[in-house]
């Protein structure tokens, strides 16, 4: 394994995610692709009033590349090589970008369900779905 493209949001999740992906890149000698996916968000901020929409998808893809070379820091400079932000739907832009970097494994994190994910389904499951290589999901430790 060489390169595993690491999913990553801003939830408490997150970190889980990323310990998982960090101890097997350690493991394996694999190097982490971070990625982010910019969409809209569910509750739109105020500078989307003010913002062209490609300055506002801009804005959001350098506010994620920022957070996602924020977790990386922490992380030895070997093992994490890249820092991708795509526009688009989550699932699809993961997708995507585990193909155009030719990964070997794509690390995503769970998530709940709510009303909707049970009529459009989660975004880990469309990735495990539509995605033309390995890829983990971590769940996040139950708490007692």
């Amino acid at each position: 394994m060489k390169r595993i493209l690491v999913a990553l949001d801003r939830s408490p999740r997150a970190d889980v995610v990323l310990a998982t992906a960090t101890a097997i890149a350690r493991a394996t000698g694999a190097e982490l692709y971070l990625f982010h996916a910019v969409s809209i968000p569910v509750e739109v901020p105020p500078e989307a009033f003010t913002s062209s929409p490609t300055e506002l998808v801009e804005r959001w893809r350098a506010d994620a590349v920022l957070d996602l070379e924020r977790r990386g820091a922490a992380i030895e400079p070997r093992i994490v090589t890249h820092v991708l932000a795509r526009a688009g739907s989550p699932w699809s832009a993961i997708c995507v970008s585990a193909r155009e970097h030719d990964v070997d494994l794509i690390v995503i994190g769970s998530h709940g369900y709510d009303v909707l994910d049970h009529f459009i389904g989660t975004m880990a499951s469309k990735v495990v779905n539509h995605a033309d290589r390995s890829v983990l999901v971590v769940r996040e430790p139950k708490r007692a």
